[in-house]
């Protein structure tokens, strides 16, 4: 009988199974083996595409809410100044609400900028689950339409001779054990991936916290604690990746990927006011309308012309050449005027 976790992720599993199995007859369809692994990292990366474009409202929504969270930093510190040393429940109460009423006005939330985090979490477990039972009991197949033949395709499958099952755990017990060359690639090809893991997390966080705030916010404590998690949550990624499969590995690298991309995107064209982006944005634009400007032929901004400086005339008539007894006597009448 299945646990309460299990029925949980039952619709999320057969969803998985769904895309894999799509994107598992694309790759087939045009000429990929179907029992290697690399068609069915394909298959992961098109998972990805999917569940990450699905997401992209949840990852605008968690950029603004990230740059409220920060712009409204120097606020709560003026809140927490004003109830520094005050231990009294009333107090407690009172900067409770007021710091829940300054929320509220500004329309965010110190919990928004995880919804993307959070949302894809059943993604990972169920992909985890999917991967976990199409290698231990194969024979049973998926939930949904991953059949029984996909399930072992799928559970057997290697990359360059290393199981996509296999973690980077298992790999370096096989090896005391005397283990494979497979194995031998499971441990690099993971480091590999955990060393991607990490160094795409800590890009996507420094894009923020270095081009996407203002000098103000920078200053406020907030800044300071967010950058703290800047360095030490890609220790996480290195202590959990080692109990992920690569299966798992290659979706968290490829939806980071995904997600460092899609920040720059959104900070370069609406960045945080105030910051270097929004300044480097700033620049641009202002190139962009010179270049426009001056290939619609010096136009000014209103599609009058731009006033031209005038040059002082030059006479350009060509003077004849005068003989020596006619400028003399052309001399003596003038003297004579």
């Amino acid at each position: 009988m299945p646990d309460l976790f299990s029925l949980v992720l039952w619709p999320f599993k057969w969803v998985i199974e769904a895309i894999l199995v799509g994107f598992h007859s694309f790759w087939t369809a045009i000429g990929f083996a179907g029992g290697d692994g690399l068609t069915w990292v394909l298959s992961i990366l098109g998972l990805v595409l999917v569940v990450r474009a699905a997401l992209i409202p949840l990852f605008v929504k968690q950029i603004k809410s990230q740059r409220k969270m920060l712009e409204i930093a120097p606020h709560l510190k003026k809140i927490q100044e004003k109830y520094k040393g005050k231990r009294d429940q009333f107090s407690r109460e009172a900067m409770s609400r007021e710091t829940m009423e300054l929320y509220r006005k500004t329309g965010t939330s110190p919990f928004s900028s995880c919804l993307p985090l959070l949302a894809q979490m059943p993604i990972f477990f169920s992909l985890f689950q999917v991967l976990e039972t199409a290698q231990r009991d194969p024979g049973r197949g998926g939930v949904g339409l991953l059949s029984v033949q996909l399930a072992q395709s799928f559970g057997n499958s290697a990359l360059f001779g290393a199981p996509l099952h296999e973690t980077i755990g298992t790999g370096v017990n096989a090896l005391g054990r005397g283990g494979t060359s497979g194995d031998v690639l499971v441990v690099v090809i993971g480091i590999f991936m955990v060393a991607a893991m990490t160094v795409t997390q800590f890009i996507t966080q420094k894009q923020i916290m270095s081009k996407n705030v203002s000098k103000e916010t920078m200053e406020s404590p907030m800044y300071r604690q967010q950058k703290l998690l800047l360095y030490v949550l890609p220790l996480v990624f290195i202590f959990s990746g080692i109990a992920f499969p690569l299966g798992v590995m290659f979706y968290w690298v490829f939806s980071n990927l995904w997600t460092m991309g899609q920040q720059f995107i959104v900070i370069r064209n609406s960045p945080t006011p105030g910051s270097e982006a929004a300044k480097a944005r700033e620049v641009r634009l202002a190139k962009k309308a010179a270049r426009k400007q001056l290939a619609s032929g010096g136009e000014g901004s209103d599609g009058t012309a731009a006033p031209v400086e005038a040059k002082p005339r030059v006479n350009t008539q060509r003077v004849q050449p005068v003989g020596r007894s006619r400028a003399k006597r052309a001399g003596g009448a003038g003297g004579r005027a």
